[in-house]
């Protein structure tokens, strides 16, 4: 599936009490806390990083799901929210797709790692992402969806973060002097 992808990030202090909040705003859980694996596949040299594209796959909740994502043709790339072009589908077999990747040359040049639930509201989705960083929880749909959802949880948009979680990360590291190369939580011990 093809889409452009709006979204934004915000630091969540209690992961519980987000998720009464969720609830008390109308939200209802999708998928419960599961735990999720994401590994990111460039060329050596990281070509698509250099183009502000991924191209991933993702073990969650018993699937694996390929996507690609890349800024939008015409547009905001990121305003107040983020925009993406996403495109997704559901594949058999993660492993068999990564092998194909290593034969054309790509490499995993970084995976990251969370617990994640998922609520919808029947116009809009949060997501609440327990990474080894901190929590945080996403808002996607449309844009003046994201800031009346935001409004309903007490999250103002100056609140609003548009980094991926590889800028994070990144972010992270030079804060706290981390030699990790991987969001996982194994090479991450805060």
């Amino acid at each position: 599936m093809i889409a452009v992808e709006t979204e934004v990030k915000f630091r969540v202090a209690d992961a519980e009490e987000f998720s009464r909040r969720l609830g008390a705003a109308g939200f209802h859980c999708d998928t419960p806390r599961s735990f999720e694996s994401n590994v990111l596949y460039d060329t050596p040299d990281r070509q698509m990083r250099a183009r502000t594209e991924i191209l991933r796959i993702r073990n969650y909740a018993g699937k694996s799901v390929l996507t690609h994502k890349r800024l939008p043709d015409v547009g905001p790339g990121e305003d107040t929210h983020k925009h993406r072009i996403e495109t997704e589908t559901e594949v058999a077999d993660g492993k068999a797709l990564a092998e194909v990747f290593r034969s054309l040359g790509l490499v995993a040049a970084f995976r990251y790692e969370k617990w994640r639930s998922e609520w919808s509201d029947g116009e809009g989705h949060c997501v609440l992402d327990e990474t080894p960083i901190g929590t945080f929880a996403e808002l996607e749909g449309a844009a003046d969806w994201i800031d009346r959802a935001a409004a309903r949880l007490g999250v103002a948009a100056a609140d609003y973060i548009t980094a991926s979680y590889g800028r994070l990360f990144e972010q992270w590291k030079a804060e706290h002097n981390s030699p990790a190369n991987d969001l996982t939580f194994d090479a991450v011990k805060q």
